[in-house]
């Protein structure tokens, strides 16, 4: 029971700290405002995370495992056209209005820093979105996969971040035609 409890807490606080960080912005979150919203002492959340640092990351990482999830599951139910229905997911995806952004786009915005623990993550989420949709591209026929991938990644990233600053833009039609262009030319 113990164990289920501190699970439940340290998800609790995961969870207040994620909304929080999605709708605030990291930095302009502080530990005493995600103590206040969670309803916990301080203590409780330096029992379960050593550091805030260490609370960004686990809130990237969930935001990261939740994505390729998404995807996975996607590409999994449909096979035969993996590149087309990658854009399609991350474009409903982007679409939904709970949609937030990138976690790791907005991370390493808020964290420049080379050295930050935060930014390091970011680079590594968006070099593992970057090496999905290689493979995706890889198991469609396309020649040089990497550049494609490159590609389709800026074309995602650059909708996901229009899409944010005016919700309906026309963004996502936009760069969907485009990946069907890109994807076209590759193949």
């Amino acid at each position: 029971m113990a164990n289920q409890a501190t699970t439940s807490m340290r998800d609790h606080i995961l969870e207040v700290a994620s909304d929080l960080f999605a709708t605030r912005g990291i930095n302009a979150t502080g530990v005493d405002t995600i103590v206040a919203q969670a309803g916990i002492a301080k203590m409780t959340l330096y029992k379960y995370f050593k550091s805030k640092e260490q609370l960004i990351v686990e809130y990237l990482q969930k935001h990261d495992d939740n994505l390729r999830q998404g995807l996975f599951d996607r590409l999994d139910a449909n096979k035969d056209n993996q590149l087309n229905t990658l854009i399609n997911a991350v474009m409903e995806w982007i679409a939904d209005p709970e949609f937030k952004g990138f976690s790791f786009i907005n991370a390493f915005v808020e964290f420049p820093q080379a050295e930050s623990a935060v930014n390091q993550v970011s680079v590594e989420f968006a070099q593992a979105l970057r090496n999905t949709i290689a493979k995706s591209a890889a198991s469609s026929g396309v020649k040089k996969p990497e550049i494609l991938a490159m590609q389709l990644s800026l074309l995602i990233e650059g909708a996901a971040m229009a899409e944010q600053m005016q919700r309906g833009s026309g963004a996502i039609d936009h760069a969907r035609a485009a990946a069907k262009v890109l994807i076209s030319a590759a193949l």
